[in-house]
């Protein structure tokens, strides 16, 4: 795509964001219904398979990467996006809910289980930089400690999160009073028998999917030219304007859920999302046979620490639950929102040293 001029990369760039957001809201649609009709339990539909199915772009440009030998590209695209996507509740947060006496979102998704979930994602990215340091020549049978442990750590997560929306030895199980009603798990609402049927609801499932596939990994070929052309970091616009194109699956399946009244899914799959992005080290290992964290560059690492500090922001708006708001925002998110513009700053001065 270099070959093209600035303004048709810039309409290819938005075609893609356009397709991504429609095609998110028919992949949450859609996880309703198969979650309902096939069993697969709050867990599995919400945290694995939506979370599989909106990172579809990370996943593409991770197998291309690791397939080349280009790590250092999947260790860029997996970590860049992480802060943003830990923002994405922010923008839940102010567009999700509005009007008067609407609480912040943290007040309305508190749980015991979100916060057991915030706790998954700091674990998992403090595993990725304690990686990041680790010798380059670390590789047994195509495979690094690092992303062992990573894998581990979000399957046990997986675990320890069904089996919290199933019974915790708190009362009222772990939910906090005056909270949005939710059945057990991580879902706020029991989903209606969806007009659908199960066969409609896996071809729209698959194909926008697919849609999702396509379009993200035309998304960064064109976004990746478009910065060329205008002089801009690979790495700020990564972390900036790709990492919020790649987020609007995020957008889209999160603030349908809000409306629809399922502040809980809309945040857990923010985190489910996050914890399971580093999970694709594991792939990118086995395909390339080298060890990817240690290739993560100052910036990468500087990002993933980001994230774990708005992740741990919004853990404790989930244990306080703030109802005052700030320009439109919870006070958790107001912060978050804060902190990361100036981590964006200190994100310039990196690539500026």
């Amino acid at each position: 795509m270099d070959s093209l001029p600035l303004w048709l990369l810039v309409l290819v760039f938005a075609a893609g964001a356009a397709v991504i957001w429609t095609a998110g809201i028919q992949l949450s649609k859609t996880t309703d219904v198969l979650d309902a009709r096939l069993h697969l339990g709050s867990a599995l539909g919400g945290l694995i398979v939506l979370a599989v199915a909106t990172n579809l772009p990370e996943i593409a440009i991770t197998i291309s990467a690791g397939l080349s030998g280009s790590i250092e590209v999947a260790a860029g695209n997996i970590l860049g996006g992480i802060a943003l996507q830990t923002v994405v509740i922010a923008v839940l947060d102010a567009f999700g809910k509005r009007g008067r006496g609407v609480k912040p979102i943290t007040y309305r998704a508190a749980s015991l289980t979100l916060v057991l979930e915030a706790i998954v994602v700091v674990a998992v990215l403090g595993v990725v930089i304690a990686g990041s340091q680790l010798p380059p020549d670390l590789v047994v049978a195509r495979l690094t400690p690092d992303v062992v442990l990573i894998a581990a750590i979000w399957l046990v997560g997986l675990l320890l999160v069904q089996r919290a929306g199933k019974h915790l030895p708190w009362h009222e199980d772990g939910r906090a009073p005056d909270a949005a009603p939710h059945a057990s798990g991580h879902r706020t609402r029991k989903p209606a028998e969806p007009p659908m049927s199960t066969r409609r609801a896996a071809i729209v499932f698959a194909v926008s999917a697919l849609a999702t596939l396509v379009a993200g990994v035309v998304l960064e070929q064109a976004g990746d030219a478009a910065s060329g052309k205008i002089g801009l970091s690979g790495v700020l616009f990564g972390a900036t304007v790709l990492a919020l194109a790649t987020s609007l699956p995020e957008i889209s399946t999160g603030l349908q859920a809000v409306r629809q009244g399922d502040d809980n899914l809309a945040v857990s799959d923010i985190f489910g999302g996050n914890a399971f992005l580093p999970v694709l080290f594991l792939v990118a290992t086995v395909l390339s046979g080298k060890a990817v964290l240690p290739q993560a560059n100052a910036s990468d690492v500087y990002l993933t620490a980001l994230a774990v500090l708005l992740t741990l922001v919004y853990a404790v708006g989930l244990v306080f639950r703030p109802q005052r708001r700030i320009v439109g925002l919870g006070v958790d998110s107001f912060v978050v929102v804060v902190l990361y513009l100036l981590g964006v700053a200190g994100l310039v001065a990196i690539s500026l040293a």
